[in-house]
């Protein structure tokens, strides 16, 4: 008999870009000699927000969550040796997205590129953003103009490149159900869709419907993540053609990339991520008529630090491993007809649906924002209650606790530590730059470009030359600020209490009994100094200690340390509370010290939370800060009663 011919697999990408554009080639050269087949780019906070890397704001944020691309240089450096016109690139950028497109055509036209050839993806999807992420600049409506500019741009130009991933992505590291993950994400794109029929001719607008892609999380509810996704793909068939009456299946088709889930990565016996991921990752490759396009696995070790290469390596070879030694792509789809599976399919849609006819109502995705907005956040204080209270069990968290002491996380070298010196070489790269370009033809760019924004013109074609005339990352995004306006986006965090109290009898008396003693209700300042837009920590800090009967103060993120410090004397909060996971939690909680302490308010208590090492937090201890906690204090509790031990010792003990 002969054997079934098998399917081809999937795209293996690793998410990686750090330090420096030269040191992220030469990590993007190694990982595709290993065999990864598509590049997937992660850029630095400063890239990701439109600044450049001298900006007050990026202080401390120079290549920590990924690579600084602050001009055309940057980036020829980063793809140096990597033909561009062979490669499948995607890019995970947003507000930026038709900036770094940009500068990736002139990079492919200085390599001799045909550009109609470029394959890829740019994220470009802001709805989730303002819902999950943070890395926004403008509001809502510029913002999808920007999208669309960039869709209708990549039609007439770009053939085979992608101009949206709808990304879920974030939406479940923000604590979405699977129901709300399919109804949110399909919103954005019906909005994205909606809003680009204008720009394209009918007869083209079904093939722009089929060159929208989808970036989605797949957990550790393997079952019910494999089902979700195959919900995904009959959705979306159903809207192409009752929504948009497209004909062709092939533009129909559910085309998606996938990260499986960090959130669920656990710092405590962090070996057993491994397990993790690879069951996340059949969640999205074992249902054939389902299947990712490309996948991307998270290392092991990245609750610790940043993985290095041989960590990264071994997760590429999971999914080498899956695709090339076992039979899964020989065979058709295992699920089809199975009653369990269709059964779940058939209530994730109606869940789905009911979600998206409450979106509809509001008038689409943009205008439900904060509706999804708080949505996420009270799902997200239910997932952790959950943990907190046993009833979701994670293995080496809150059960099977004892254990032996991993190898793997002995030694100095267990995570890989950014280059301390790269901020200033990149800077001083910067300096070099701008002094040796054009300056008249700089200036030229930049009124086209401001121009083009005033004017309501395609953005793509005077980007293009900004990136070929030698404008910086920075300049574009003053321009963007300066002609649509900046924004800051909804936090989902009332100052009304929520009725979830179940459990914290015990902290609110305590709450109760230093507030009596101070006169007032204790407050509690959450702050987010520099660039990192991963609120959900802070969003489930200050719920909590809403709910415990503080008075909290909240204002979302992107705060400067003087921003925080005109907070703090306005305010007068008993303590003040720091979430930074970006890495940049020294200089930003030295720059904040110091300025509280010239204040005249450094004998407020302070406490920082984040992606912490053993080493940094004894400096951070060192220097005045009181607790520092990382992903391992899950208990939000725990923590409350240490905010109310430092205002004062509660007459109740915490069990």
């Amino acid at each position: 008999m002969t054997p079934a011919p098998r399917d081809r697999p999937w795209l293996f990408r690793t998410y990686a870009g750090h330090s420096t554009a030269a040191a992220s080639n030469s990590l993007y050269r190694g990982n595709l000699a290993k065999g990864q087949t598509g590049l997937s780019v992660a850029f630095d906070l400063p890239t990701q927000t439109g600044y450049d890397s001298d900006h007050e704001l990026a202080r401390g944020e120079v290549g920590k969550v990924g690579v600084p691309i602050a001009h055309l240089g940057d980036m020829r450096t980063l793809f140096a040796d990597i033909p561009l016109e062979e490669m499948n690139t995607s890019m995970t950028i947003n507000a930026t997205a038709p900036w770094l497109l940009a500068l990736y055509i002139a990079v492919a036209e200085e390599q001799g590129a045909e550009v109609a050839k470029l394959q890829g993806t740019v994220q470009n999807d802001i709805i989730k953003e303002y819902l999950s992420r943070g890395t926004y600049i403008c509001p809502p409506k510029p913002s999808l103009r920007m999208i669309t500019d960039v869709a209708a741009y990549t039609r007439e130009h770009l053939p085979k490149w992608n101009p949206m991933n709808v990304c879920s992505y974030h939406l479940q590291e923000a604590g979405a159900t699977p129901e709300q993950e399919l109804a949110f994400a399909l919103a954005t794109a019906t909005a994205v869709l909606d809003d680009l029929r204008g720009k394209v001719a009918a007869e083209h607008f079904p093939e722009m419907v089929g060159r929208i892609s989808f970036f989605v999380n797949a957990g550790i509810r393997f079952v019910a993540e494999m089902c979700k996704m195959r919900a995904f793909v009959d959705l979306w068939d159903e809207i192409c053609r009752t929504r948009y009456g497209v004909e062709d299946e092939r533009y129909r088709r559910f085309r998606y990339g996938v990260q499986v889930n960090s959130l669920g990565l656990t710092e405590q016996q962090p070996e057993n991520n491994v397990y993790r991921i690879l069951l996340e990752m059949l969640a999205v490759t074992l249902s054939k008529r389902a299947r990712a396009r490309a996948v991307q696995l998270p290392a092991w070790n990245e609750a610790l630090g940043l993985p290095r290469p041989w960590d990264q390596q071994w997760s590429l070879r999971m999914q080498q491993i899956l695709a090339f030694e076992t039979d899964l792509l020989e065979y058709d789809d295992l699920f089809d007809g199975n009653p369990a599976v269709e059964r779940k399919v058939q209530e994730l849609k109606e869940g789905a649906r009911a979600e998206l006819g409450q979106i509809d109502g509001m008038g689409g995705a943009v205008e439900a924002i904060e509706y999804m907005k708080s949505r996420l956040v009270e799902s997200n204080a239910a997932r952790i209650a959950g943990i907190e209270a046993g009833q979701t069990t994670v293995v080496g968290v809150n059960r099977f606790t004892e254990g032996e002491a991993s190898p793997l996380t002995s030694g100095d070298d267990s995570t890989m530590v950014a280059d301390p010196a790269a901020e200033a070489d990149q800077i001083a790269r910067l300096d070099a730059w701008r002094s040796a370009r054009d300056e008249a033809r700089v200036q030229r760019a930049l009124a086209a470009l401001r121009r083009a924004a005033a004017e309501g013109l395609n953005i793509m074609p005077p980007s293009i030359e900004a990136a070929r005339a030698g404008v910086t990352t920075g300049e574009w995004g003053d321009v963007v600020r300066a002609a649509f306006g900046q924004y800051r986006a909804p936090t989902g965090v009332t100052r009304s209490p929520s009725n979830r109290t179940e459990g914290l009898d015990e902290i609110r008396a305590a709450v109760d009994a230093v507030s009596a003693r101070l006169g007032r209700r204790l407050r509690f300042l959450v702050g987010k100094p520099g660039l990192d837009g991963h609120s959900n920590g802070a969003e489930q800090i200050a719920a909590r200690a809403r709910d415990c009967g503080m008075d909290i103060s909240y204002e979302g993120i992107r705060l400067t340390p003087a921003e925080i410090v005109a907070a703090a004397r306005e305010t007068a909060p008993d303590v003040i509370g720091l979430s930074i996971l970006s890495g940049s939690h020294m200089p930003l909680v030295e720059d904040l010290v110091e300025r509280l302490r010239s204040a005249q308010l450094g004998d407020i208590p302070l406490v920082v939370g984040g992606i912490i090492p053993k080493e940094d937090a004894e400096r951070l201890r060192a220097i005045g800060v009181s607790r520092v906690y990382t992903p391992k204090d899950f208990e939000l509790n725990r923590i409350m009663f240490d905010i109310v031990e430092l205002v004062g010792p509660p007459p109740v003990a915490a069990e």
